[in-house]
């Protein structure tokens, strides 16, 4: 738990500072002379965004380790000398909104979320493939073909570069997996904005947004330790659309705050490619820019979502030769250490029957409508009922949407946008890959930011039975009785000093091309630990003499 906490304020440090550099210089390209508006823990989402694309940048030069921290620190220090009066006057006003009772709030919160970080389960892809994913990113940064190893080495994600540059295991001791826990403690920070005394005191649509950050919260608590990569896109999908909802019920006018979201939503496809399609978000101030004639922003906007993608595209084809691995309908490059397309196809066929809840391949081209019904019913009861009001909230929506124009409810617009787009994101995944881990930030916001938008517009007629209230005490109850419970009964002092290690298992090494390697004495799960490892033994694919040069498919030797 002590290591969770130094390497915590490390990344609050660094990520503070690349944070606040981020949005003042883009504030200062537009014109804007005021950070006004902006939340310790925005500039805190948005240093994670930054150091996110930096880490997968320096990944292609490089392996992700000392010199990745020491170049960030030297950035960092190089922002707060060029920034030091505007962050000292944030800070002194800082010190004085912050009360006894926030201070302390916070506090609690972190220590609550370093504990959970330092012990609980380790996921099952992490043992398959998350580990060795980071170590193969602290090792050599990236490594040509290395999908060919392993195909799911090659699913790339930049939460696997950001876990490596804060893992600190060129320390010499262990690898840290602190990322994903770090992420849900900002998000908790967020969620408790509610009780602020500074906020309306009626409901908001954005507190149903909390709510189902808190809900996910709760579920992950005990799995927050393993760095997988669906932990990092729910969480910050889940920020993108409180902070968004929070713009549209203040009526921002400025097409910056939203532009700033839609950037920080790259990220999100970097980290995840089932978040891809929160991007319609940038139809928005897209159109905001279009109207105003902003002929500067738009280009600079564009500009850095392109740069955030960049990074994530290179190691896409550096890793598996193909722009979006395992996805073979963009096939622009014919490397030798390219994945054969037969080989990428199967592996995207898999991954889609898999989310269906089955393993034949050959059911993969089955319309919905066979598959769907065995699926759902495969749900546990929670996830049925969100499934429900999900489907039934989608001719809900439609009726809003109806309703808005007869009506000319402008005031509606920004809100019935978002519901769309998370609509969208919701039957995408359905339709697709509809594994709940994948998705469920789609399947749970969708149904509660509709039905809640609903419960607003018809809640002044409700005030004698004030419905939010007691649905939130109901759950909360529940929730909170439920989880101290399963913390109560998992409290260890095992880990109050190191967090818990990635897990180990028995591996059997074997020579290939003058290196050890390892493959698992049982199923296909390697760890970390022994290193470079895959599920079965593999072929001599190297390309030339070394790990560097990277590895080739058998049919290229």
């Amino acid at each position: 738990m002590l290591s969770v906490i130094l390497i915590w304020l490390y990344m609050i440090f660094t990520c503070y500072i690349t944070g606040f550099a981020w949005i003042r210089i883009t504030a200062g390209m537009t014109g804007r002379d005021t950070l006004s508006g902006w939340k310790e823990t925005d500039r805190l989402f948005a240093g994670i965004g930054v150091v996110t694309v930096y880490a997968q940048f320096f990944s292609i030069l490089w392996k992700v380790g000392l010199l990745a921290n020491l170049v960030l620190l030297l950035l960092c220090f190089l922002c707060i000398g060029i920034f030091r009066e505007e962050m000292l006057k944030e800070f002194h006003t800082l010190r004085l909104t912050v009360t006894p009772f926030r201070f302390t709030m916070i506090l609690l919160l972190f220590v609550l979320f370093a504990y959970g970080t330092s012990t609980g389960l380790i996921h099952y892809d992490t043992g398959l493939y998350h580990a060795q994913s980071i170590r193969w990113i602290e090792e050599y940064g990236v490594v040509p073909g290395l999908g060919n190893l392993h195909s799911r080495l090659a699913y790339n994600s930049a939460a696997f570069c950001l876990s490596a540059l804060y893992s600190m295991s060129f320390l010499g001791g262990q690898s840290y997996h602190v990322c994903a826990g770090f992420l849900c403690f900002l998000l908790a920070l967020v969620c408790g904005e509610a009780i602020s005394r500074h906020r309306p005191k009626k409901p908001m649509l954005s507190d149903f947004a909390r709510l189902i950050g808190c809900y996910y919260l709760l579920n992950i608590f005990d799995e927050m330790v393993s760095p997988a990569s669906d932990y990092f896109m729910v969480l910050l999908v889940i920020f993108i659309v409180i902070r968004w909802l929070e713009l549209t019920e203040r009526n921002e006018s400025s097409y910056f705050p939203f532009a700033m979201l839609c950037v920080f939503g790259v990220v999100v496809l970097t980290v995840k490619l089932s978040g891809a399609l929160v991007l319609l978000i940038t139809l928005k101030p897209a159109v905001m820019m279009i109207k105003e004639k902003r002929k500067k922003e738009i280009p600079l906007f564009l500009g850095m979502g392109i740069l955030a993608a960049v990074p994530f595209f290179i190691r896409n084809v550096i890793l598996s030769g193909w722009l979006v691995y395992p996805f073979t309908s963009i096939d622009l490059f014919s490397f030798d250490f390219k994945i054969p397309k037969n080989a990428a196809d199967y592996d995207a066929r898999e991954i889609q029957v898999w989310g269906r809840g089955y393993s034949d391949v050959g059911r993969y081209n089955e319309p919905p409508w066979l598959w769907l019904p065995e699926w759902a019913k495969a749900l546990d009861g929670t996830d049925k009922v969100f499934l429900a009001l999900a489907l039934a909230g989608l001719l809900v929506l439609v009726l809003m949407v109806v309703y808005a124009l007869l009506k000319k409810r402008k005031d509606m617009a920004g809100a019935l946008f978002l519901e769309g787009v998370l609509a969208a994101c919701f039957l995408f995944w359905l339709l697709s890959a509809p594994l709940i881990r994948y998705g469920c930030v789609f399947l749970w916001l969708t149904p509660a930011l509709i039905w809640g938008h609903l419960y607003l517009l018809v809640s002044p007629h409700l005030d004698r039975f004030r419905i939010y209230f007691i649905a939130l005490a109901v759950v909360s109850v529940y929730k909170l009785g439920a989880f101290g419970i399963e913390t109560g009964k998992g409290l260890t002092t095992q880990y109050l000093l190191l967090q818990k290690d990635y897990e180990s298992y028995e591996n059997i090494a074997y020579d290939l091309h003058g290196y050890t390697f390892y493959y698992p004495v049982r199923g296909d799960q390697t760890g970390y630990r022994d290193f470079p490892a895959s599920p079965i033994r593999a072929e001599d694919i190297f390309r030339g003499d070394t790990i560097e040069e990277g590895f080739k498919d058998v049919v290229h030797q």
